[in-house]
């Protein structure tokens, strides 16, 4: 399987693409120009290209099968940014997926996507966009993940005590996780069929019970069913 991922140069997209290659998938990384890569990632192939760049997309994502979407707007004072990265760009992905044939995407989005009141939001009203950025996922037409995480943490000293707690959509409004475990909860999503057409959202500590995607989607599905 053909594996792209936008926004690799970024903290949680670049570890999504070193999960991928420990899975040995062959990765392709789409980035902005002028972005600086790992050396875990210099072995890939690399495609540096403007979101906004029609050609410049379908280009890259010919010959693709699944997209990971781990673009997103950063701290800026222009508070324009997420309405251009996680609504706009977003939709441009999705768009030329559909063009270049494209058959599963999976979105790494927000805990509290689509809330009003939400002190996010003073950043550009971040999560409305985020929202929009959904939608176009969802409306695609192709089959779709997105992994909703709480607040990102760099650190990755104690992975191996983390468990995540995987719930539905609008269940977690706070929490914390590793970008790490999102990155493999990427790679746990494209390898769950369960997991198409669910917005899962994940946090994670030492006190969640060890559970698989697959496990907890069943969850989900029983609750739903009652």
């Amino acid at each position: 399987m053909k594996i792209a991922v936008s926004g690799a140069s970024g903290k949680t997209g670049s570890r999504v693409a070193e999960e991928a290659l420990k899975k040995r998938y062959e990765v392709k990384l789409i980035t902005r120009k002028g972005s600086i890569l790992p050396p875990s990632l210099q072995s890939c192939k690399i495609e540096r290209v403007s979101l906004f760049n029609k050609i410049e997309l379908d280009n890259a994502l010919a010959g693709v099968d699944t997209l990971i979407i781990a673009t997103g707007a950063r701290p800026n004072i222009d508070l324009t940014g997420p309405a251009k990265v996680d609504a706009i760009a977003v939709g441009n992905q999705v768009d030329s997926c559909k063009r270049v044939g494209v058959k599963r995407i999976i979105l790494v989005s927000s805990l509290c996507t689509g809330k009003l009141f939400h002190p996010l939001n003073l950043f550009g009203l971040i999560l409305i966009w985020k929202n929009i950025g959904e939608k176009k996922v969802i409306n695609s037409g192709i089959d779709w993940t997105i992994i909703r995480p709480g607040g990102l943490k760099e650190s990755e000293e104690n992975l191996g005590k983390e468990n995540i707690l995987y719930t539905q959509r609008n269940t977690q409004e706070e929490g914390s996780i590793p970008r790490r475990l999102v990155a493999r909860s990427c790679i746990e999503a494209l390898n769950t069929t369960s997991a198409k057409g669910k917005i899962i959202e994940i946090t994670s500590s030492e006190e969640n019970n060890a559970l698989t995607m697959k496990k907890a989607i069943e969850g989900f599905n029983t609750i739903s069913n009652n």
